[in-house]
C-alpha cells in the first residue's frame, strides 16, 4: 500500500505491534479527551488564503536557537523507540540528520545519547526529567553536552505520571530485552535491581515532585546548553519562564498523557505567544498531522513544530524510511499550503492567513 499522508502509518503500526506497545504509544489520560482534542482543534481553525501572490519558488527553511534547519518541523522526545523497530533512536536520528532538521532525544530512551551522536552530524537537543537525586540529573545533563547536544528540553508539566489507564490494563512494563540506555553507568545509589525492568521503575518512580521555579536557575548553573521549557500551556507561566532565563517554550500537554482535560495545545499556543511578545521562541507539541496544522501553527505565532507519534508510527512500519518519508510529507504538505495560502517563505505567513473557532464566544470543546 502506499502511504499517502502520516496518518496512515499508524493503522500500519496497530497492525504491526503488540497490543501492549502500541496502546501505550497511542494512549492517552482518563478519559482522553485531550488526546482527541488535540487533533479537532485543528480542524476549527479555516485559512484566508490570499491570491496572486508569486509562489513560484518556496522557502521552508528557518532557524532555531541559531541553528539553521530546513524546515520548522522537528522531532519530538518519544521514550523506549527500540519497542517500536529493532534500529530504535539511532533509526530516527539518522532520519532525522538526513532531512536537515532537529531531534530531540527522549531521558527515557533505549539509545544513548553517545549512540545517537554516532550515527553521524545531527542537531540534536536532548530531553530531560529532573529526579529526586539531583547527581543523577548532572550526569545525564554533562553526558548530553559531551556527546554534542545542543539544547535541553525540561519537561515541566511532570511531577507525577499521568493515570493511563491502557498501561494500567496491560501491565505495561519495559520489554526485558530492553533498556534505558541513559541510565546505564550512571551512578544511581542505592536501588533495588532485584527485577528485570529495574531501570524503567527508577525513571518512573524518581521524578522529583518537590521541582520549582528556582530549579531553572539551579540547571542553568551545571550546564551551558540553553533550556526550554516543555509543557507550558499559560500566560502566567510563560512570563515567568521568561522572566527566570528559559530560552525557548514548547507549548506540550505531553501528548496528552498527563492531566486530561486541559486546552489541546494548538488552543493553548496563542496564548503563550502573546504573553512572551518575542523576547523568546515558542514551539508547538501535540496533534500536528498535517502541513496544513504546521501552517495554523506558524499562523498562532510558533516558531516550529515538533512531532511525536507520527515519528513512532512511522519508525514502526519503516524503519527510518519510514521517518525519513513521514518528515518529507509534512514538509511537502507545508510547501503546498504555503503556495494556496500565497506564501512564499515562513515570515510571511501571518495571524491573518487564519480565523479560528475561539475567537467567538459561541466556542464550545466537542462532546466526547
Amino acid at each position: 500500500m502506499e502511504i499517502t499522508n502520516v496518518m496512515e502509518y499508524e493503522k500500519i503500526a496497530k497492525e504491526k505491534l503488540p497490543k501492549l506497545v502500541y496502546d501505550y504509544y497511542a494512549s492517552g489520560a482518563e478519559d482522553q479527551w485531550t488526546l482527541q482534542e488535540n487533533r479537532n482543534a485543528f480542524s476549527r481553525i479555516l485559512f484566508r488564503p490570499r491570491i496572486l501572490k508569486d509562489v513560484s519558488e518556496i522557502d521552508v527553511s528557518t532557524r532555531v536557537l541559531g541553528f539553521n534547519i530546513s524546515m520548522p518541523i522537528m522531532v519530538a522526545p518519544t521514550a523506549m523507540q527500540k519497542m517500536a523497530h529493532p534500529d530504535g533512536e539511532l533509526a530516527t536520528a539518522r532520519a532525522t540528520s538526513a532531512a536537515g532538521t532537529i531531534m530531540t532525544l527522549s531521558t527515557c530512551a533505549t539509545c544513548s545519547v553517545d549512540e545517537v551522536a554516532s550515527t553521524g552530524p545531527g542537531i540534536r537537543f536532548f530531553q530531560l526529567y529532573v529526579y529526586e537525586d539531583r547527581y543523577v540529573v548532572r550526569q545525564l545533563a554533562k553526558r548530553a553536552e559531551e556527546a554534542g547536544f545542543k539544547a535541553i528540553a525540561l519537561t515541566v508539566d511532570t511531577p507525577r505520571f499521568g493515570r493511563r489507564e491502557a498501561d494500567i490494563k496491560n501491565r505495561f512494563a519495559l520489554p526485558r530485552d530492553l533498556t534505558l540506555k541513559n541510565f546505564e553507568g550512571l551512578d544511581l545509589g542505592e536501588i533495588d535491581k532485584t527485577n528485570d525492568s529495574w531501570l524503567a521503575s527508577y525513571a518512573a518512580s524518581q521524578v522529583d515532585q518537590s521541582l520549582s521555579w528556582k530549579d531553572i536557575k539551579w540547571l542553568q548553573s551545571i550546564t551551558s546548553l540553553p533550556i526550554l521549557l516543555k509543557g507550558v500551556l499559560t500566560a502566567e507561566d510563560a512570563r515567568i519562564a521568561v522572566e527566570y532565563g528559559a530560552e525557548g517554550i514548547i507549548v506540550s500537554n505531553h501528548g496528552a498523557r498527563q492531566l486530561d482535560y486541559v486546552p489541546p495545545t494548538i488552543m493553548a499556543l496563542e496564548e503563550v505567544v502573546k504573553a512572551v511578545q518575542g523576547r523568546i521562541p515558542v514551539f508547538l507539541d501535540g496533534g500536528v498531522r498535517r502541513g496544513t496544522d504546521i501552517f495554523k501553527a506558524l499562523a498562532l505565532g510558533a516558531s516550529g513544530v515538533f512531532v511525536g507519534r507520527p515519528t513512532l508510527f512511522s519508525l514502526a512500519a519503516d524503519g527510518e524510511a519510514g521517518v525519513r518519508k513521514m518528515l518529507q510529507m509534512l514538509r511537502d504538505e507545508l510547501e503546498l499550503t504555503m503556495a494556496l495560502s500565497g506564501c512564499s517563505s515562513l515570515r510571511e505567513i501571518s495571524r491573518n492567513h487564519i480565523k479560528t473557532d475561539w475567537d467567538f464566544p459561541h466556542y464550545l470543546p466537542a462532546k466526547l
